[in-house]
């Protein structure tokens, strides 16, 4: 079993790595591999809006985002950590997370997810119901904590003061963890549910 981890923070060991850091460890002793990418200082364009995914099966922007595609489609699970500007995710984030998940054609169906976000202060819920969409649209479980999955921390380490978030981290990293396992086993015994063929409406005709 595999977990992917997104650091969307442009600081490679700021306080997003150190919340994800958490997780890790948790992962590492429930035995379930982890892969870390840095997203959050790489140059991502947003969407283009051209359609060509889906003649092509990728994006049509050559980048990081098609490296990581074949990635998310063999995790059982994907954590996204963010900071928080403005209430709301990293913008180089939010463009990659909306090229994977729109350019990708593979099911996502039970695909376990869960967010991350990081503050000095306020804007989390706003972030973390924010990059929980990505989830919720695409038939992903979203796993969840004793409390919404933020850290507190302004300079970089200051999270480590956070002792209620990091334990939020390590909660949410076996609760995550029993959920992987457990989609893995009932998949086994009962595969995945039925899916009706997608209909669409439009508001305007």
């Amino acid at each position: 079993m595999k977990i992917l981890m997104l650091n969307g923070s442009p600081k490679a060991n700021g306080n997003t790595a150190l919340a994800l850091g958490e997780m890790e460890k948790v992962f590492s002793e429930q035995g379930i591999a982890t892969e870390l990418i840095h997203v959050g200082h790489r140059d991502i364009r947003s969407c283009l809006a051209c359609g060509r995914c889906g003649q092509l099966g990728k994006c049509v922007l050559d980048d990081l985002v098609n490296e990581v595609a074949p990635k998310f489609e063999a995790c059982d699970g994907l954590v996204v950590g963010s900071p928080v500007y403005y209430a709301s995710a990293n913008a180089t984030l939010v463009a990659f997370l909306t090229r994977l998940f729109y350019s990708t054609p593979f099911d996502k169906t039970m695909k376990v997810g869960a967010s991350v976000v990081v503050a000095r202060r306020g804007g989390l819920s706003a972030t973390f119901d924010e990059l929980n969409k990505f989830f919720t649209i695409s038939g992903m479980p979203v796993a969840s904590s004793q409390y919404w999955n933020s850290v507190h921390g302004a300079a970089p380490g200051e999270a480590a003061q956070d002792a209620e978030g990091l334990q939020t981290m390590r909660t949410l990293a076996r609760n995550m963890s029993f959920l992987v396992k457990s989609i893995a086993l009932g998949r086994e015994k009962y595969g995945l549910p039925q899916r009706e063929p997608v209909q669409q409406t439009n508001f305007i005709r």
